[in-house]
């Protein structure tokens, strides 16, 4: 019985992967395929010839601009190019609490003998409020008949706009998308992966609507707008789709381009992925009624583009935890499990040891793996409402919570920065593997913690607080560490922060059986997942004793400097929870010894094996405190 369950949720997940990644576009492809010829010919058209038949609409260009002193002087420069009456054109650019010369380089170049001629307003915010407050804002100032949203670091081709004013001709037409070139693409990866979606954004418009508009440039028909949410995330998606929700289609034209200048690294792609998956997943909610078949075309598109988007890392992890749970009984599985880790392999090769004449299919996949990593984490994130403190210099101080004066420079903490850069990818990709697994097999018994948790106490079931994470020369990091809740609801209310204590009255009975077998800490993985926390290192201490144990214990900073907090780690083996500064200063000599051993993969590996095993001790045998 167990079998059937696993295969059938196994083939389910595999079938839908292979559907998004593959069967999704090849659909799109035979759909459209009877349409290209007339498609083909329409879109080489001459839009620039017949525009001067039609009466052309206004428009108004909103740049949303934050320390954008780059680019800003070049995307004032493109605009003036245009080829666009400039009495029917407005330009609004909202520097919002630029820190750096953008709001003063945008006027000087709007003075440009060659810019003069457009009628431009840089409004400077001082506060900065987001994007989405800055775009509501604007609209909400604007009065024309169509507005275009742009990035500042992206530049327009010419006739953009006639050609845009063509194709607006057409009332069923709501939103007009861009294409979207990349001048210097990160990698061969991202090349190919911009490529594509532009290639499904042109075969999703002839189904009846493209999903969405990149953030280089999209219009819209001003009087279609309405307000978006301040806490929208992905506002180039959410906005043209409550457009297309109301009735208007939203449409694509390969003539219209927007060439992005600024060329991202790994951890700007990480990071935006990051953002975009969170916004994936809170605009599948706000917008789950375009999934009503009543829309057609687009509530397939809608289904098949995004909506498995959101939840295709869990499918993929699925997929394959569940084939080798089955590989030993079902040659099929096991050959579907050995398929699937030659592809990871592959992408992980691809990642961290790129060869020097990269393989396109190699290349892809591991810019697939690497945006699907970033999908998990920002759906978590999102789920979790995990949202990371600011990265700040450590010697700026928290408002709300002291953090010491400072983090020791790299000279004086040695010890924990001979880590090669061997053990530590090593130590992610352990840490990677072991929460994913530790979730999957934890799933089933969360529901029963959770009503036992709910059973025992009233208040959340989940308990979240500010922690210090890892340290580095000039920054350190804040994040909010999730775990089951032990104590009473709102425990410290009255007293502010204190220690933990024997006995401890705040302990609900079931949070004291909890401690004990430590697993209030599962929910920990999730910190683990997203990159927070490690398995295995040093106990992640609260902003609110920071000051004073640095300045009770010497060398306190430099525990996590360079190595992240863990879940569990030689300390906490050895000890149970702080109850005073003794306890605390006791585990410093642990956490040292701990990255000592870092120096080596031999005696990393050897000692987080120790720790583990002593861990699993602790848990079975309920020495927890």
């Amino acid at each position: 019985m167990t079998d059937s369950i696993v295969i059938f949720i196994t083939v389910i997940s595999c079938f839908l992967v292979v559907y998004h990644h593959i069967g999704y576009p090849l659909l799109l492809r035979l759909v459209n395929k009877p349409k290209t010829k007339e498609t083909l010919n329409k879109h080489k058209r001459n839009y620039t010839d017949s525009a001067a038949d039609i009466i052309l609409p206004s428009v108004t260009i909103i740049i949303p601009a934050y320390n954008e002193e780059k680019w800003i002087a070049e995307k004032i420069r493109n605009l003036a190019a245009l080829d666009y009456p400039s009495g029917l054109l407005d330009i609004k650019v909202g520097c919002d609490g630029c820190t750096d010369n953008s709001y003063e380089i945008a006027l000087q170049t709007a003075e440009e003998e060659e810019c003069k001629h457009l009628r431009i307003s840089v409004l400077d915010f001082e506060r900065n409020r987001g994007k989405v407050s800055v775009i509501n804002e604007l609209i909400a100032g604007s009065h024309t008949e169509l507005v275009a949203l742009s990035d500042v670091s992206a530049l327009i081709s010419i006739d953009a706009l006639l050609i845009a004013a063509e194709r607006f001709q057409d009332s069923t037409i709501g939103v007009l998308n861009s294409h979207y070139r990349l001048l210097n693409p990160g990698s061969d990866g991202e090349r190919t992966y911009w490529e594509y979606q532009c290639d499904i954004k042109s075969k999703e418009a002839l189904l009846g609507s493209t999903l969405g508009a990149h953030g280089a440039l999209y219009l819209f028909r001003r009087e279609l707008f309405t307000q978006l949410a301040p806490d929208t995330i992905n506002d180039d998606f959410v906005l043209p789709m409550n457009i297309v929700a109301n009735g208007f289609r939203a449409e694509y034209d390969e003539g219209i381009n927007a060439v992005e200048l600024e060329k991202s690294n790994d951890t700007m792609d990480s990071q935006r992925r990051k953002r975009i998956a969170a916004g994936n997943l809170q605009q599948l909610w706000r917008l789950k009624r375009l999934l009503s078949p009543s829309y057609g075309g687009v509530a397939f598109t809608f289904f098949s583009g995004k909506a498995l988007r959101v939840v295709m890392p869990f499918l993929m992890l699925t997929t394959y935890f569940g084939s080798l749970f089955l590989s030993t009984h079902y040659l099929a599985m096991a050959s579907l499990f050995a398929l699937q880790s030659i592809a990871y392999a592959i992408a992980i090769l691809y990642i961290y040891a790129p060869l020097k004449k990269p393989n396109k299919i190699g290349t892809a996949l591991a810019y697939l793996v690497k945006g699907h990593a970033a999908n998990l984490v920002g759906v978590v994130r999102y789920i979790f409402q995990l949202d990371k403190g600011h990265w700040q210099s450590v010697k700026e101080s928290n408002p709300n919570e002291s953090l010491g004066d400072n983090v020791q420079e790299a000279n004086t903490c040695q010890n924990t920065m001979t880590m090669s850069q061997f053990t530590h990818r090593s130590k992610r990709c352990f840490d990677v593997m072991v929460s994913s697994i530790s979730l999957i097999l934890c799933l089933p018994i969360f529901p029963i913690i959770m009503l036992l948790i709910k059973l025992d106490s009233p208040g959340p079931i989940f308990f979240k607080q500010m922690r210090i994470g890892r340290a580095m020369p000039d920054h350190t990091a804040l994040f909010q560490m999730i775990k089951f809740r032990t104590m009473v609801s709102d425990a410290e209310k009255k007293t502010g922060a204190t220690w933990a204590k024997k006995n401890d009255p705040r302990i609900t009975p079931f949070g004291r059986f909890m401690r004990k077998t430590r697993i209030d800490e599962l929910p920990q993985f999730i910190n683990v997942l997203i990159g927070d926390m490690s398995i295995i290192g040093p106990r992640p201490e609260r902003p609110g004793f920071y000051q004073k144990l640095e300045d009770a214990i010497p060398f306190f900073a430099e525990r996590t400097y360079g190595v992240s907090p863990g879940i569990t780690g030689l300390a906490q083996v050895n000890q149970g929870y702080d109850t005073c500064i003794d306890d605390v200063r006791t585990k410093v000599g642990y956490d040292h010894s701990y990255a000592l051993a870092l120096s080596s993969t031999a005696s990393w590996i050897k000692m987080d094996l120790t720790i583990v095993l002593r861990t699993i001790a602790v848990m079975v045998l309920g020495r927890g405190q």
